[in-house]
Parts: structure tokens; sequence; C-alpha cells
């Protein structure tokens, strides 16, 4: 699990490379959402399949906006380290419609 050290260091990367403004808005938030995958009831993972992890932070990071800028981005990228660490990744292109 990501967390939010490298979340903030992974936003702060992305920033410097496409511009935006630097920050994080909320850190509960930020927090939450990175945890969020992880959660838990009754000793049964919410989020088993790393696809529906990936799914849960990805929704978490765009709808409480944890960051100043670069929600989506960062987002993304977090979603991308997680399916890779799990054997997994997006296949698409700028193409596919």
């Amino acid at each position: 699990m990501t967390d939010i050290s490298e979340a903030e260091k992974i936003h702060a990367i992305l920033i410097d490379k496409f511009g935006g403004s630097k920050g994080v808005r909320d850190a509960n938030l930020l927090e939450s959402a990175l945890h969020r995958s992880f959660a838990t009831f009754e000793q049964t993972e919410l989020y088993p399949d790393p696809i529906d992890k990936a799914a849960a932070i990805l929704e978490s990071i765009l709808i409480n906006y944890p960051f100043v800028d670069g929600n989506k981005r960062t987002g993304y990228v977090l979603v991308r380290l997680l399916l890779m660490a799990n054997d997994c990744d997006i296949e698409a292109s700028q193409s596919d419609k």
C-alpha cells in the first residue's frame, strides 16, 4: 500500500513535470483514500481483487479531492502502481476510444 508520504512525493513529481499547484488540501481525506481499498469487515476484505482496490482508490481520490491540484493524474499513477504491484496493468492507448 502507498503511504501518505509516498503519495505526496508522487504528487510533487507530477506537478513538477506537468504543472499546477503543489500541496495536500486535506491530509485526512488522502489517508482515507489510500486506506479505503484495504478496508475489511468482519475480517473480510471489502475489495479483494486488485482491480477493485484500484477502483476504490481512484474513486476516493477523485471524489475527495485531497490535493490542491493534480488529483486525477495523481490518482491515475497510484492506480497504476497498485495494479503493477499485483501483476496487472491498464492496457489502452490514446487512440483507443
